[in-house]
């Protein structure tokens, strides 16, 4: 036995990839008495593929966990620092990128070679059929299942692992040239059927790998999956000539035939990664690693990656000391979240590959920007601080003239110009008496347009008393209300430079609750009012029923709408917004989930989608034409046979072709049995969805928290506003304390406030100062460990 896991004399890792490799050579580097053995089906020293690519991070690691091996790989590496991007003709290069690709076999070699030296077993050309009789055979005490992507250890266990195996939507083929390539290479090409996409970089001294990539009905509208081999590589060597110099495209996978060359990738979620089989009436833990537990697609290049560090996370586990059982649990806690990570980036970035048709309306610049932060890991400032010639000029080419930071560039609206790209969000502040908004709102409304935001938007107001979600919130359906409103729009105008909006909706099936603070979505315990909705059908079982809306119902409260969109225009608002998204009235019509009616208003898209837009259109007829309208959608209910991105798309163009200039894309709150899958900026992708597939001006709202997201999000043409919704609720002059952050003295201080700002901007100048002198020192001073 060993120190650090005890009972634990033979290790038995089935499959010879990376993360087999790599775990076997850490645990017999640190504990040589360890009989360690690794089992792979191919010859020795053989392997398929090409170039594979590791950040300079991932490099660190590897120093830290086993310097030799690090040394090795490192020596044989090829870095680059450059992506370029070809485009309709013209091209992009950044630099400050970092990275490093070396031949998949000879990375193979070298820790095949570090094994043999430190005494780990390599055993080739055995195909396991039966890990329990191989582990029997070895008599492990643990089994790594590192057997790759067609993992038949996870496929023997799956009620255990519950894999999830997602084939994503685009064919791709890996391929080699001996065209070399100084910059990560992005190129495009557009044929008659779509677009095609190269993923290039040279991995060492004469040999690059060049991956071709398109969406699966543009391969099948050239018949590739109806090519030989050959004709394909011909196929793709005339489409991508002006990159090859001439070399031919070569394939090392020769004993596929066919369409078999082609694949789409897929995306592997292990639910559990640890397993106890009974072998020979011994409990051996079976292990995931590498590919058999999770995939991240090459567009990120993470795959060998997340393999690498499964071992060193693992290895690192066993020598923190505990049981067997103690250490895998950590490991597959620790690990499965870090991989989340990396997958929730690499699904963002897949999805920007699968649909490059979506952003081809761009300018180069664009376009390339938005490949670049595509997996929404890479930000604003993180490309400044990688290439800040190159950022600064996208800005000036952005803007028009001057670098300013993305989200302060005015925006122009209809007849309404906006200082900057901040919107503070409609929150509910449940203050309202009888619908009527109190001091409290003219001072919260007050002060964030006092903050520097470009404009303030008021919560959700009914244009019924009825329609109000709690006894506090705001309505606009009588004088008093429309003269209270007045007020604050007047502050808002004389006091700061900043627009203001009034969001319209009615509450719907969530109507009658109680105030936020005490319990949301709960129904008041007693005054409460009947509600309407699309169908009668109650928000959760402890709602209300609601009542189907009749046609007079209808025409009733569409006309009530128009006469709030009147008092809204005649107290003075800028913007009007209508309120189709979380389950409230509008929304229950939209959402499948929620609309079960048989009439003209039910069944399909356009049906359910048929009364929200007859709103609309009366209110846009009754709003000034100079003044924008927006509408906020969900634009994903995350329940199963509910909405999803792809209709809210087409509920986004109804809107357009009704008149609507913005969409608030927001997404969720339909029914009780939403479950979102949460993350910074977790919404902005259906923004992008929606803003470049409709062609039309979206809003990107949920878990945007800093300059750096909103900038990102601008930058990339994701959105054309940011809606900041709790930030402001902590910090009504967000969007000055951000400007500060950045040193931009692009936004507009009060008059009142400026000798702060001055001070504000010295004291960060200076923080900023000392954490870099702070960070310099700390830097290694030995120049190897510089490299």
């Amino acid at each position: 036995m060993n120190s650090f896991a005890p009972n634990l004399q033979r290790i038995l890792c089935i499959g010879g990839g990376p993360a087999g490799l790599y775990f076997a050579l850490l645990m017999k580097a640190r504990q040589p008495g360890l009989e360690v053995t690794v089992v792979e089906r191919n010859r020795p020293f053989d392997t398929f593929g090409w170039g594979v690519v590791l950040s300079d991070q991932t490099l660190d690691n590897l120093r830290a966990a086993d310097p030799p091996s690090a040394a090795l790989i490192g020596n044989e590496f090829h870095h680059w620092d450059d992506i370029q991007v070809f485009f309709k003709g013209r091209q992009v290069r950044s630099g400050g990128h970092g990275f490093c690709g070396i031949g998949r076999k000879r990375l193979l070699n070298i820790l095949q070679e570090r094994c043999l030296a430190l005494g780990v077993k390599l055993v080739f050309e055995t195909d396991v059929t039966d890990d329990q009789a191989l582990a029997e055979q070895y008599n492990a005490d643990l089994v790594i299942a590192s057997d790759g992507l067609n993992s038949r250890i996870r496929q023997r266990y799956a009620q255990v692992f519950e894999p999830d195996i997602d084939l994503r939507q685009c064919r791709f083929v890996w391929l080699g040239t001996h065209q070399t390539f100084d910059a990560f290479t992005f190129a495009f090409e557009e044929t008659e059927h779509g677009w095609f996409q190269a993923h290039a970089y040279q991995f060492d001294d004469k040999t690059s790998t060049f991956i071709v990539e398109t969406p699966e009905e543009v391969w099948k509208a050239h018949g590739l999956d109806q090519m030989e081999q050959p004709e394909a590589i011909a196929f793709c060597e005339k489409m991508f000539a002006k990159y090859l110099g001439g070399h031919a495209l070569i394939s090392n996978a020769t004993h596929l035939r066919g369409s078999a060359n082609w694949i789409r990738f897929p995306r592997v979620v292990c639910k559990h990664w640890t397993h106890r089989v009974d072998i020979g009436g011994k409990s051996v833990p079976v292990v995931l690693m590498g590919d058999a537990a999770h995939t991240a697609h090459f567009s990120i290049g993470s795959g060998t990656k997340l393999a690498l560090e499964d071992a060193i996370d693992l290895c690192n586990e066993f020598e923190r000391g505990g049981d067997v059982d103690a250490v895998l649990e950590a490991y597959e806690a620790r690990r499965s979240v870090e991989v989340l990570k990396i997958q929730n980036a690499a699904r963002n970035s897949t999805e920007w590959f699968e649909n490059v048709k979506r952003y081809t309306g761009m300018e180069i610049e664009q376009f390339a920007y938005s490949l670049l932060t595509r997996s929404q890991r890479i930000s604003h400032e993180n490309l400044r601080l990688r290439d800040t010639q190159w950022l600064g000029g996208y800005e000036r080419w952005l803007s028009g003239g001057k670098a300013i930071p993305p989200m302060l560039m005015p925006l122009k609206a209809r007849g309404l110009t906006l200082k900057n790209r901040i919107m503070v969000s409609p929150m509910a502040t449940y203050s309202a008496v009888d619908g009527v908004p109190k001091d409290f709102l003219l001072v919260h409304l007050g002060a964030r347009a006092l903050g520097g935001a470009a404009i303030v938007f008021v919560e959700m107001t009914s244009p019924t008393p009825e329609g109000r979600i709690t006894p506090g919130c705001t309505g606009l359906y009588n004088d008093a209300q429309s003269a209270a409103f007045r007020r604050i729009v007047d502050f808002v105008h004389t006091q700061s430079t900043a627009k203001i909006g009034m969001q319209l909706g009615h509450s719907g099936p969530k109507g009658s609750t109680q105030l936020g603070w005490e319990e949301m979505d709960e129904p008041l315990p007693q005054g409460n009012w009947p509600l309407l909705a699309a169908s009668a059908l109650a928000y959760g079982d402890q709602n209300q029923l609601p009542a189907a809306m009749t046609r007079e119902d209808m025409n009733t409260l569409r006309d009530q709408f128009v006469a709030s969109t009147r008092r809204a225009a005649e107290a003075g608002f800028d913007w009007l917004e209508l309120h189709c998204a979380h389950g409230y009235l509008l929304a229950s019509f939209i959402s499948p989930l929620t609309n079960l009616r048989t009439d003209d208003y039910g069944g399909s898209l356009e049906n359910r989608c048929r009364y929200p837009l007859e709103v609309f259109r009366a209110m846009r007829a009754a709003w000034p034409a100079d003044k924008p309208m927006s509408v906020r959608i969900s634009a994903h209910d995350w329940v199963p046979g509910g909405n999803t991105d792809a209709d809210a798309v087409v509920v986004a163009r109804l809107f357009k072709e009704a008149g609507c200039d913005f969409i608030d894309v927001s997404s969720g709150q339909t029914t009780r049995a939403a479950k979102p899958v949460y993350g910074r900026m977790y919404q902005t992708p259906f923004a992008d969805r929606i803003r470049n597939e409709v062609g039309i001006a979206t809003i990107a709202v949920g878990a945007i928290t800093d300059a750096d997201q909103a900038n990102s999000i601008i930058a990339a043409g994701r959105a054309d506003l940011c809606a900041i919704a709790r930030p402001h609720l902590a910090d009504p002059a967000w969007t000055l304390h951000e400007a500060a952050r950045l040193q931009s003295r692009e936004v507009d201080w009060p008059k009142q406030y400026l000798s702060g700002r001055d001070q504000l901007y010295r004291e960060i100048a200076k923080q900023q100062q000392l954490a870099a002198a702070m960070a310099h020192s700390a830097a290694p001073r030995n120049p190897e460990e510089e490299q």
